[in-house]
């Protein structure tokens, strides 16, 4: 069926997330399908609390949330998702009324130069926007000396010993950063797969190795900045290792300043005081 004039879904791409707006007359039927039967992305989010007096339904997400998926190309940050209608059954679970639909849809945001922000009117065809924004983003892992003020100059430290490991990451022109660390791992070999290793930093950015009885490791808070995270961590050695090397390997991440820690996006230290 032609769609009408008036677009049955658009989409505003923004700094750190997308909007979309879903016609209840979604096939341009006359018969509005209900909220309840829309969700966006394989984590099936649904859509903010809907008054059924308005003709329009409204999802708002994080442009990593819902299940999207991203793409990087030489020019673009690609985010993907998906609009699902899935009608229930009605009375009569042997008859169906309608059928279901998903609608593709993409936000583009350039690697390079600036390119102003606009809604798109999108048709059933895969939707694209722009902000504006560069992707130049440059990660720093810096073993610190005691006060913080300056890079360690020595790798060199003795059982007993606390590393004190900063994060950092600059950018050129980007929207305003939060970093995080995912997950660190501590290997006898530059092989970060290799055995033994023990991964300190897990689960989306816990520090596990604060739950050990015997262990100060912790992240410190406040940070000095968003885009900056400083951690903590006993130094140790392999059970059984003759060699005295230790070689750290981290995956770090960004997320946009202005959004909240989520259980995806978080710095996690266990407290021995409360148990949690």
């Amino acid at each position: 069926r032609a769609l009408s004039p008036r677009p049955a879904v658009a989409v505003r791409c923004q700094e750190g997330q997308l909007a979309v707006t879903v016609h209840r007359d979604l096939f341009g039927t006359g018969r509005p399908v209900r909220a309840a039967e829309l969700s966006l992305g394989t984590a099936s989010c649904p859509p903010l609390s809907p008054n059924p007096a308005q003709a329009f339904v409204t999802f708002v997400a994080a442009l990593h949330e819902c299940g999207s998926t991203l793409q990087v190309t030489p020019d673009s940050l690609i985010y993907r998702t998906t609009l699902f209608y899935k009608p229930t059954h009605s009375g009569n679970p042997l008859i169906v009324r309608a059928t279901p639909a998903e609608v593709p849809i993409e936000c583009h945001y350039p690697r390079r130069s600036n390119v102003s922000s606009g809604a798109v009117h999108p048709t059933w065809a895969p939707f694209r926007s722009t902000v504006a924004a560069e992707e130049r983003l440059r990660f720093s892992l810096r073993l610190m000396d005691d006060e913080w003020s300056r890079e360690r100059l020595s790798n060199n430290f003795q059982l007993g010993d606390s590393l004190r490991l900063q994060a950092d990451v600059t950018s050129e022109g980007h929207v305003p950063l939060r970093l995080f660390v995912d997950r660190c791992v501590a290997t006898a070999t530059p092989d970060r797969s290799s055995s033994p290793r023990y991964a300190f930093i897990d689960l989306g950015g816990c520090l596990v190795d604060s739950r050990a009885e015997d262990t100060g490791s912790a992240f410190v808070s406040p940070r000095p900045r968003p885009e900056s995270l400083r951690f903590l961590v006993d130094a140790f050695k392999f059970a059984g290792d003759a060699g005295n090397l230790l070689y750290i390997s981290c995956h770090l991440r960004v997320s946009p300043a202005a959004q909240a820690p989520t259980p995806w996006n978080k710095a996690c230290s266990f407290s021995k005081a409360s148990g949690l």
